[in-house]
């Protein structure tokens, strides 16, 4: 149990270097004080452009790539690899410990981001091929809404079908699409009451089917 939860506690350090707050750092901005005031890859866009969204991206994909895809293999001195400890599942809690890093960073206060970018960082490395059903349920209903935080509720319930239909035998990736898809849902909640009350805004670049 040392291991795992010495390598979930580092998984979500990890998650907590926020992109857009270390990019706009170097920028001379806090993206939290503008626009939706999260600390995102969507807000990055609206507010300081294509290029420092890009960026912060980056990172945040990256984070989850280095604490899901290498701390589960490292040998942390005084730690090691516990045989008692099921691979799967490991990688499993580091991928949860990344994302909720990235929505609660405890270098920043726990004001933080809503995880997209960095939950498909995780899913890039334990099930690749999930990719492929998430992204296209997120483009479909952003070309057809215009709503980027639905799309990402939306692509975010396909991980846990996928996981069911394709990896039924896998608890700890079930289990994981089950958490993943119930914290991002969560963690859009702001996204649900704005389109509830008709407040939300709609990604009119990416909302190719929009009435004319």
């Amino acid at each position: 149990m040392l291991e795992l939860s010495i390598k979930s506690l580092l998984a979500y350090l990890v998650g907590a270097l926020i992109g857009s707050l270390l990019v706009g750092r170097v920028r001379g901005v806090d993206i939290r004080t503008l626009g939706s005031g999260n600390a995102g890859g969507t807000n990055a866009l609206r507010t300081q452009g294509p290029a420092f969204a890009a960026a912060v991206i980056a990172i945040d994909f990256g984070k989850a790539l280095l604490a899901v895809g290498v701390l589960p293999k490292l040998v942390l001195p005084m730690v090691g690899i516990a045989a008692s400890v099921d691979r799967e599942w490991l990688a499993v809690a580091c991928a949860v410990a990344v994302v909720v890093g990235h929505v609660y960073p405890v270098w920043y206060e726990f004001r933080g981001g809503k995880g997209a970018a960095t939950l498909i960082g995780a899913v890039a490395v334990l099930s690749p091929a999930a990719l492929l059903p998430v992204l296209g349920v997120w483009l479909v209903c952003v070309m057809l809404t215009g709503y980027v935080g639905l799309s990402t509720i939306l692509g975010a319930v396909t991980l846990p079908v996928w996981y069911a239909v394709m990896r039924p035998e896998s608890t700890a990736l079930v289990s994981f699409g089950v958490v993943m898809a119930l914290f991002v849902a969560f963690t859009h909640r702001s996204n649900i009451q704005r389109m509830w009350i008709g407040n939300e805004n709609r990604a009119r670049r990416l909302w190719l089917l929009r009435p004319r």
